[in-house]
């Protein structure tokens, strides 16, 4: 299966994997799953440790780029292109304004992931395949 991982989930998976329900802790520990981030999740991270809103240590991009590079969970980096950028300001019927859940929902949809996800607007949103 192919899942895109959204920012918390990441982030719960590097950092408190307690965090995460269990299908989500398991899902992510099958090596048969191709794990999948967005370009806006590294992004949305760094706003957040930037605003306080996370811990990431002294050097936040030092933390992004070990968690990407480093970590035993492979995955892939998704690029937030024109078509997701189009995509996510055409999701009939989703009505949140954050930017952010958009162009995950537009990208996962554009790639055909599950997107891996405790936020209930985006699992509330039919077109959208989740897994939490």
């Amino acid at each position: 299966m192919k899942l895109l991982l959204d920012t918390h989930t990441w982030f719960w998976a590097a950092s408190r994997p307690e965090s995460l329900s269990e299908s989500a802790r398991a899902a992510i520990a099958d090596p048969t799953n191709e794990l999948a981030l967005s370009a806006i999740t590294v992004w949305e991270l760094l706003v957040l440790a930037r605003k306080g809103r996370i811990d990431l240590g002294a050097d936040r991009h030092a933390w992004v780029r070990k968690h990407i590079v480093e970590s035993p969970i492979p995955k892939t980096l998704l690029a937030l292109t024109a078509a997701i950028a189009a995509r996510s300001e055409a999701l009939p019927g989703y009505d949140n304004p954050d930017p952010a859940d958009r162009f995950l929902a537009a990208t996962a949809l554009e790639h055909d992931h599950v997107l891996v996800t405790a936020d209930r607007s985006l699992r509330e949103y039919a077109p959208l395949r989740t897994l939490w």
